[in-house]
């Protein structure tokens, strides 16, 4: 059996997708999977025992045709993917059976049963949601207790709470905890003012790795931290699925719908105002109360609740 798979656009709903990939792999017998999709989810998943093949697409529409073309025959097709360049690559894929994701079809519910139910109206099953799964390369376990920062979020800057507020949990946690910093090559800067504010703190047992990680490195060393602080975003999926202790700062965006899926040790940590969730990019009414209004106090207070 040859399954032709698309992985969502982003790293962390490619995460949220795994239990229902999952599902596929349990109904069908003797599968082989192609993954194709955007750099990061490939990445993130091409480890998988099942995977044969992996392609990262182009996003000119004219190279679609002579991938297609290359890829063979499948079986079946499955899209996470619902836009316009999807759906005309799904008419371009040879596979006897093609399935597409419609979000509008989905509504109200976390995104992990969004694309679970997908996979279970296009095969007409009734499989539950498991757990998020990744295959890494080489976790190893830190020998000193580490807490991971991941300031950034590709979504865009309202879902980013401020580099000195997490410098100041970072400080609070030094005595007890080693640092990591996360980010990738567009979050240097943001990286930067954490690292120059815990040096005026006086802490030295920090690392920065914004921009200097591959997204299997990112994988395998969120995998070994004690307890990771985030916002909403791709990293935050990652550390879900080797459940580690997590603490994520929501502001615009949906806790019910993006939130850790299956993880007992998270704690979300929003104010709840009446503009929440907007869904923007950027504040709408330029005042980013719902991260502004976050302290550091209420991020050390959620780290002892999950201690």
């Amino acid at each position: 059996m040859k399954v032709l798979i698309e992985l969502p656009t982003w790293l962390g709903d490619a995460v949220m997708s795994t239990p229902a990939i999952e599902n596929i792999v349990n109904f069908y017998n003797d599968l082989e999977i192609t993954f194709i999709g955007s750099f990061a989810p490939i990445e993130a998943l091409k480890k998988h025992p099942k995977v044969v093949k992996t392609l990262v697409l182009d996003k000119k529409y004219i190279s679609l045709y002579g991938v297609s073309r290359n890829l063979g025959n499948f079986d079946v097709f499955f899209s996470f993917r619902g836009s316009v360049r999807s759906k005309f690559l799904k008419f371009l894929i040879s596979a006897k059976k093609k399935y597409q994701f419609d979000k509008n079809k989905y509504q109200n519910r976390h995104q992990v049963e969004k694309y679970n139910g997908f996979v279970n109206d296009s095969l007409n099953t009734n499989f539950p949601a498991g757990k998020l799964t990744l295959s890494t390369i080489n976790h190893q376990p830190s020998t000193n207790k580490t807490v991971g920062l991941n300031p950034g979020a590709s979504y865009g800057s309202a879902k980013r709470w401020y580099p000195r507020e997490f410098a100041k949990v970072a400080s609070e946690l030094s005595a007890e905890y080693d640092i990591v910093i996360f980010g990738g090559p567009s979050e240097t800067d943001i990286a930067g003012d954490i690292v120059r504010t815990l040096i005026d703190r006086g802490v030295k047992n920090y690392k920065n790795l914004a921009g200097n990680t591959t997204i299997t490195e990112l994988i395998n060393k969120i995998a070994s931290l004690d307890l990771f602080i985030t916002g909403d975003s791709g990293p935050m999926h990652v550390a879900a699925a080797f459940q580690v202790p997590t603490v994520a700062i929501f502001g615009p965006t949906k806790d019910k719908e993006t939130s850790q899926w299956m993880n007992k040790k998270s704690i979300i940590v929003k104010k709840n105002l009446d503009c929440q969730p907007c869904m923007k990019r950027t504040c709408p009414l330029q005042h980013h109360n719902c991260m502004n209004l976050i302290k550091a106090v209420d991020v050390l207070n959620a780290v002892s609740g999950i201690k």
